[in-house]
């Protein structure tokens, strides 16, 4: 019989360890997720408390200060009709943000109700994949450029220029990206739906939505957490490339594919006008998929065990 004053008051105070916890220590443990967050957040910050401190207005025009490299007053220079590339890519950066994480959300939206619907329905799994099937075979690129050639001047129309096409880009990437979460959450969905526990709850009854609801999503967050950090990133550069292309929103709505389109023109003349959105592109996207890596290793049941 163990002597239970023999065990430490330690050990018998400590509290359980949490599974928030050994997740946060994880992540931390992951060096390139953890810098991939700072610099997120540091990106986040300049974007939307920039504005805040360096109160320009992006679309002043100053014809005298215009080509100009950096300086204190325009720290990142200014572009052909003076406007400050600083307040340019700060307000370029909310659009961009703003765009990828909408997109974000509507292709994981789309993606995880295909893949529930497949993974746990059986008579759905054939027609969903097909559909699936479908959408990764078709061309991206050209499909998107011939959806906002067909719809563009209609949305800019009936929501204004502004409101119209951020709609349209948010919903041409959102219908065009879900895909990938879609393979994902079925297959995690078919090996889920195998558990004893969801065996029990269909035997005690239980209506599938509830089940779905109760069971299943909760134990496939971890896929579209995964997910969703990495659709951000794609996100944005998709978005980037279309206004690259001159195909997303107004030349007086600036975001970092815009200000690189504007900028392309003058490389030879001011290159930081390409330098700073293209470097802002680059370090979100690298930043963001550093997180979902660390992410997705940090929410790795084997990795939480040991």
């Amino acid at each position: 019989m163990t002597d239970i004053t023999a065990i430490p008051t330690t050990a018998l105070t400590a509290p359980p360890r949490s599974i928030m916890a050994a997740t946060w220590r994880q992540f931390r443990a992951h060096k390139g997720g953890f810098a991939g967050l700072i610099v997120f957040i540091f990106i986040l910050l300049v974007v939307y408390v920039g504005p805040l401190i360096h109160s320009v207005d992006p679309n002043k025009i100053d014809i005298r200060a215009k080509n100009q490299g950096p300086s204190l007053l325009h720290p990142f220079g200014t572009d052909n009709l003076g406007h400050d590339m600083l307040a340019q890519v700060m307000a370029g950066g909310r659009i961009s943000l703003a765009v990828g994480i909408t997109a974000m959300l509507l292709a994981l939206l789309l993606g995880t109700l295909v893949g529930v619907l497949s993974g746990y329905f059986r008579r759905l799994d054939g027609p969903l994949m097909r559909l699936t099937d479908l959408f990764l075979a078709l061309p991206l690129l050209p499909l998107l450029l011939v959806i906002i050639m067909l719809f563009r001047d209609t949305l800019r129309a009936y929501f204004g220029p502004e409101t119209g096409i951020f709609i349209l880009i948010v919903f041409v990437i959102g219908v065009t990206k879900w895909m990938h979460t879609a393979r994902i959450v079925r297959g995690d969905v078919l090996t889920m739906k195998k558990q004893e526990f969801i065996m029990a709850a269909k035997s005690s009854g239980m209506r599938e939505y509830r089940i779905i609801l109760k069971h299943i999503l909760p134990n496939v967050m971890s896929s579209i957490m995964v997910s969703a950090t990495l659709g951000v990133a794609e996100a944005v550069i998709t978005e980037s490339s279309l206004s690259f292309l001159g195909l997303g929103f107004p030349s007086d709505f600036p975001t970092w594919g815009r200000l690189l389109f504007d900028g392309a023109s003058f490389l030879q003349l001011t290159p930081s006008r390409v330098l700073w959105p293209g470097l802002a592109i680059s370090l979100t996207v690298l930043s963001v998929n550093y997180l979902g890596d660390a992410v997705r290793d940090a929410l790795d049941p084997r990795m939480l065990k040991s």
